[in-house]
């Protein structure tokens, strides 16, 4: 464990305790159909019950599956925040997503909305340009704030995008910058998982430093996967993703905001899942 690296980031952090623990939920279910309000409630619910006091999600999308219109209503009952996405390509669907983000909004208000991701991974995936993308973290911005509101507007890439030079438009046009960082797909040994995920987080600060000194790095995505191929010396399996938890989560928790990944990954090869699909946890989350 490198106390040196957390020691460094943490003395970069504001001073604050207010951190949000969160999970990454898709709006599937197990056979592709769409999370209905209730099974919205349910997947909330059961989030609730964990002993890290996880009160919000990060959700993937606006318009997908009907999304908020149908999870905007469980969040507020269950009162859960949620980090809100808005897919960037193409643009039929960017105008379908920011409708349905205005929709909610002219619902519901917006005490539920954490922050507002345009994009995921669109700088990893090579699908846009950093101009292009930046402008459209402008045009959401403008639009909630048309709306009145005030909240948090940014990016959600891999830190290896966000350490390239070429995307700093983007880190210049965020408020917040949306990390998502996986030492299994950098073929790290589970031993050396926890140094490989800090050295991505302090990368990715001292990147976002030297561009817009002040900014928020989030941790919108990272896990170990209980089931699928090695990656080099990164192996998945039930008892390293309990160990990758035990170590990275009970950490970073305390330290930044984290949207872990993820709720339910059901068949997918790898699958990050932490609940299977009856609602039960596949390892131990109550370690930390």
């Amino acid at each position: 464990m490198r106390f040196s690296t957390l020691t460094a980031l943490a003395a970069a952090l504001p001073f604050t305790t207010a951190y949000w623990k969160g999970f990454n939920v898709g709006a599937n279910n197990e056979d592709g159909t769409c999370k209905t309000t209730a099974q919205w409630t349910t997947a909330f619910n059961k989030l609730k019950t964990l002993p890290q006091d996880i009160t919000s999600v990060r959700l993937y999308a606006s318009s997908d599956c009907n999304t908020l219109a149908l999870a905007v209503p469980a969040a507020i009952s269950t009162n859960t925040k949620i980090l809100v996405g808005v897919w960037t390509e193409d643009a039929a669907h960017y105008t379908a997503e920011k409708n349905a983000l205005t929709a909610a909004i002219d619902a519901h208000g917006s005490a539920w909305i954490i922050a507002i991701s345009v994009g995921s991974e669109d700088l990893y995936r090579g699908d846009t340009t950093a101009s292009a993308l930046a402008q459209q973290i402008y045009d959401v911005r403008g639009m909630v704030g048309a709306l009145g509101v005030t909240t948090q507007v940014g990016h959600v890439d891999t830190w290896t995008a966000w350490v390239n030079d070429t995307n700093k438009a983007v880190i210049t046009a965020s408020d917040f910058i949306g990390l998502d960082s996986y030492p299994y797909f950098q073929n790290a040994a589970i031993g050396d998982a926890y140094n490989t995920f800090w050295d991505s987080v302090t990368a990715t600060r001292n990147q976002v430093n030297a561009v817009s000194p002040g900014k928020w790095v989030w941790v919108t995505e990272t896990g170990w996967p209980v089931s699928g191929p090695n990656y080099g010396a990164a192996v998945a399996s039930v008892k390293n993703a309990q160990t990758y938890w035990r170590s990275v989560a009970c950490a970073t928790f305390q330290s930044t905001h984290v949207f872990w990944y993820a709720y339910q990954d059901y068949s997918a090869s790898p699958s990050f899942g932490v609940f299977d699909e009856s609602g039960n946890a596949i390892y131990d989350l109550y370690g930390c």
